[in-house]
């Protein structure tokens, strides 16, 4: 049954989440850091946030299975050494960069490097359960795309808090945070389209195939409540912020963190346990 599949695929789910989340909510830390007006204190804990995530993703690593049950993707443990590796790396900058806003520096090189070996951790594991070049490269993509969502609408959410006990915040960053999530869904739209019509994957379903057959309410669900109705609560968080309605936009933005995961949570299962790329 697909639900039993996904279930039993769930130590690659919480690797996908945790990462993502992670990996995503650093690189919206080191946007608003050089290229908004957002508060130190906001930053700092964002940026502390992504290295306690970071760790808990490094951990769960550990604890990944050697094999798939019943999926068609291929686990290739020559990246696991380097895979763990680039992760407490990404854990160590996301950490001295947090020290570096405390202490009033912008460091970008720090950044950068912290954006880099995140970059690492994603190709890495594009190149563990990829299967081939191609497959590699692809599912490399879907986990950018993956993070930048997850990472992106966590740190929204928390900057949305951060004007309700700082009213007089410019209402800039929110604006540029709330945009950029915008397009990242748009753009994951973009990618389902693609990957359907052309049966991306390890299973190689045909053009549009995985909208029907055994896995098509998972695939449907991760469509509508994953990115179509995500890319909708993210254009009202953007018009709410623009009129200054902060806690309106942080309601909204708390739904999106919700359905956010979910559809993240969908498309590592959707991968993992029937070898679907969506």
């Amino acid at each position: 049954m697909p639900a039993e599949r996904i279930a039993e695929n769930l130590a690659f789910i919480n690797w996908t989440v945790l990462t993502g989340i992670a990996v995503g909510s650093f690189g919206a830390v080191a946007l608003g850091r050089l290229r908004t007006e957002a508060t130190r204190g906001y930053l700092a804990f964002t940026a502390i946030c992504a290295v306690i995530l970071g760790i808990l993703a490094v951990l769960s690593d550990g604890a990944l299975p050697i094999a798939t049950t019943g999926s068609a993707v291929a686990i290739d443990p020559t990246w696991d050494l380097p895979r763990r590796f680039a992760m407490w790396l990404f854990c160590a900058l996301a950490a001295a960069y947090a020290v570096a806003i405390i202490r009033r520096r912008r460091a970008p090189a720090l950044a950068l490097a912290g954006l880099a070996s995140g970059a690492a951790v994603l190709i890495l594991g594009g190149l563990s359960w990829g299967g081939n070049p191609l497959g590699s490269l692809l599912l490399t993509v879907q986990l950018a795309a993956l993070a930048a969502a997850l990472g992106g609408v966590w740190a929204s959410m928390v900057l949305g808090h951060w004007y309700l006990v700082t009213p007089k915040l410019a209402e800039a960053p929110l604006v540029r945070f709330a945009r950029v999530l915008g397009l990242v869904v748009a753009g994951q739209i973009g990618l389902f389209i693609v990957w359907t019509a052309l049966g991306a994957g390890p299973a190689g379903v045909p053009g549009f195939g995985a909208l029907v057959g055994t896995w098509a309410l998972f695939v449907w669900l991760r469509l509508i409540v994953g990115l179509v109705f995500p890319l909708v609560v993210s254009w009202a968080a953007l018009q709410t912020a623009r009129s200054r309605s902060m806690e309106s936009a942080t309601g909204l933005l708390y739904i999106n963190v919700g359905t956010i995961a979910a559809g993240t949570i969908l498309a590592a299962g959707l991968y993992f346990g029937a070898g679907l790329l969506v």
